[in-house]
């Protein structure tokens, strides 16, 4: 497959060649196959980076200086090793004046803008400053900030500087901060603002390998820290010899990122990515993208701690020589589509909660519309979801009633949305509804599934346009395998996962590594999933606890729940909901008296509990009576307890809303615990479903 980049004129069209999609321009010789049992040979020397294979005899590690051996795919053909500068080198050289970056800056939202070459030359600057700061191979360099130029460039360096980079989310909190921090060994630390820088502040003397500090966002108001401009002189006045020397040491089967996932229990681990993981893992889902004959345009906002932004708006686009735009701070809030309309994107990436927040906005627009307008956008949609249906199903007649509703509404509402020149648009990280799915496809705006996790870099399955179909996650992209784990009688088993984009392992965790990867280079995912007969992908439930809600946010619900129960003593048990959800709810249970023979809960308060409801001025003394009363004592006391259990909440996204009290305590004999006491979340939420939409109403 031919990839091709643009420059600015659209007229005059320059392929990028097969040569340099595999890692290596024209005048440069393609190694031979070789190595033992299929895998790649090493570099014989160690000094011919950054494009080389490092001497390894293991598939994992969890050690950050560790190699990983790099197994061949016939179907690639010969294996051409790529490191993450090799690739943005290579193209920064064959398209130098192509715009690579292009942000708002200043007071008057005036737009800058990086082309390739100046983006290689600051990212090569950056990294000759992080080295002068003192950034020893292997160890991190920090980044907090929302998505900007300086975090693509400050992430780049890093890796050009023989570091590892490590994203955290601007939402978490000092303690969080310092635990990825000290976890990744960071000697320095890139904060957006003096929020940020604050938090950083506040922790700093338990950070015993820190080396320095950077604000990338005005001037920063405390001493010893450097400002974006003064990290650029540093690195400006270095020589280029000693990055130069790291380069050439590099390997493409080392790792270079670090991307922190929030386990079920404790604390995050951290996903060590090589830099054949993201490099692989962007070309793979390139070559998976239909082609566009035009200038390729990404919008940046999803946060990039997130490995579905890192693999997407750094490393696919820079396969694609794509121009990013980066939307503001207020992109969630309402902005974004204003950064679409300028932007005009060929391919749109977006979590469940973008899509619902444009469906709700149109929906307000379309209650606006008159009868004839109404009655026009009712019939342009049923043509819509018409054609999309069809074509879903192998169908593609484009009939003069869709033509026609193309010309007078598509064009118009895709055009608004900044949609109008996306041949491909994307949701991921949790379920969109089928609902949503459809009103969208009437629109003529089909929305594709990808599936993947930040243990496969990024993407392992993907709906494209031509081969999708509802409820499913996509076909397993190309080279990659899927196999289900223990399947029963239905077909359905754990998801698993393998080819060149699998994680070299967890860092410092060599027992959670073992449990993620087994011996056959096989990812568990812990979710549930069943292939049909022409192998598109569903992904029917979780084995594991973790909640991913509408906003694509990872939360693990036993820290949650926990800190609520530690909070408040009188109750009995607590389960987190907000699983596809808009925000975080709890569902809770007062300690009670037990039926000596069943086993079972009685409607009576425990003594412990009784007191404790009485110190508070309720007069209860069963779970009914509090209930059906919505006694105000109790209810303000759980009240209190959640406010003090989201003060220490690691980001926003982590605070619980709203609670409910449930009608009896948790138990064998009720259904709700196993044998061994664990909770099955899972028939809790089939009991109490009416109990948990009324909360989201």
């Amino acid at each position: 497959m031919v990839i091709l980049l643009y420059k600015d004129n659209m007229s005059a069209v320059q392929p990028l060649s097969n040569g340099l999609l595999n890692g290596f321009a024209p005048d440069e010789k393609v190694p031979p196959e070789g190595g033992i049992d299929g895998y790649c040979p090493a570099s014989p020397t160690g000094r011919e980076g950054p494009n080389q294979i490092l001497r390894a005899d293991v598939d994992t590690t969890h050690e950050a200086n560790g190699r990983v051996r790099i197994k061949a795919n016939p179907e690639d053909g010969p294996v051409v090793p790529l490191s993450v500068p090799g690739l943005l080198m290579r193209v920064a050289k064959h398209y130098p004046d192509r715009p690579a970056l292009i942000a708002r800056v200043g007071v008057n939202g005036s737009r800058e803008t990086w082309t390739y070459r100046d983006y290689e030359r600051d990212v090569r600057t950056v990294a000759k400053a992080f080295l002068k700061l003192g950034l020893e191979r292997y160890h991190s360099v920090a980044i907090v900030g929302f998505n900007c130029p300086q975090w693509f460039i400050g992430d780049l360096a890093a890796i050009y500087a023989g570091g590892l980079a490590a994203g955290i989310y601007t939402t978490n909190s000092p303690d969080a901060c310092q635990y990825c921090a000290s976890h990744s060994r960071a000697n320095i630390i890139l904060v957006e603002d003096h929020k940020q820088l604050e938090k950083i502040l506040s922790i700093k003397h338990n950070l015993p390998h820190l080396k320095a500090i950077v604000q990338f966002e005005g001037v920063p108001k405390e001493k010893n820290v450097l400002s974006w401009d003064e990290l650029l002189e540093i690195g400006k006045s270095e020589s280029d010899d000693r990055l130069e020397g790291v380069l050439r040491s590099i390997g493409i089967n080392e790792c270079c990122t670090l991307v922190y996932t929030s386990g079920t229990v404790g604390r995050p681990k951290a996903v060590m990515l090589s830099h054949d993981n993201l490099i692989y893992d962007g070309m793979t889902i390139k070559q998976a993208l239909p082609p566009y004959d035009g200038i390729e345009n990404v919008v940046s906002y999803l946060p990039l701690s997130h490995v579905a932004a890192q693999v997407i708006e750094i490393f696919t686009s820079m396969w694609m020589g794509a121009t990013v735009y980066f939307a503001d701070k207020n992109a969630l809030k309402g902005s974004l589509v204003e950064t679409l309309a300028y932007a005009r994107p060929t391919a749109f990436l977006g979590v469940p909660r973008v899509w619902e927040k444009i469906y709700e906005k149109m929906m307000i627009v379309a209650r606006n519309n008159g009868p004839i307008k109404t009655w026009i956008a009712t019939w342009a949609k049923n043509q819509g979801l018409y054609y999309n249906m069809n074509k879903m199903n192998g169908v593609d007649y484009k009939s003069w009633g869709y033509l026609i509703a193309k010309w007078l509404v598509f064009n118009k509402v895709k055009a608004t949305l900044g949609l109008d020149r996306c041949r491909m648009t994307v949701t991921a990280a949790a379920p969109l509804s089928i609902e949503i799915k459809k009103y969208f496809m009437s629109l003529d705006i089909p929305v594709m599934d990808a599936y993947g996790m930040s243990e496969c870099a990024g993407a392992h399955s993907l709906c494209v346009t031509d081969q999708y179909k509802l409820g499913s996650v996509g076909k397993t992209l190309k080279t990659f395998k899927t196999k289900l784990d223990n399947p029963d009688n239905t077909g359905e088993g754990e998801i698993c996962m393998r080819g060149r984009h699998v994680f070299m392992g967890y860092l410092g965790e060599p027992e959670k590594t073992r449990e993620a990867k087994d011996d056959d280079n096989w990812l568990h995912s812990g979710d549930l999933g069943r292939i049909d007969g022409q192998g598109y992908l569903y992904v029917t439930g979780r084995i594991k606890e973790l909640i991913i809600t509408a906003g694509g946010e990872n939360i693990p619900p036993v820290p949650i729940e926990e800190a609520l129960l530690k909070e408040l003593p009188a109750l009995s048990n607590a389960m987190l909901v907000g699983d596809m959800k808009k925000f975080l709810t709890i569902l809770v249970t007062l300690k009670t008296n037990m039926d000596p023979d069943t086993g079972g809960p009685l409607d009576t308060l425990f003594p412990s509990t009784k007191s404790w409801a009485k110190s508070v001025g309720s007069k209860a003394t069963t779970v009914s009576e509090i209930i059906r009363t919505q006694d105000p004592a109790i209810y303000n006391e759980i009240e209190k307890a959640m406010d003090r259990m989201n003060l220490q909440a690691t980001s926003n996204a982590q605070k619980v809303q709203k609670f409910r009290i449930l009608p009896h305590d948790f138990s064998i004999p009720t259904g709700e615990l196993g044998p061994t006491l664990k909770l099955k979340r899972n028939i809790v939420l089939k009991q109490y479903q009416e109990l948990i939409d009324e909360m989201y109403k």
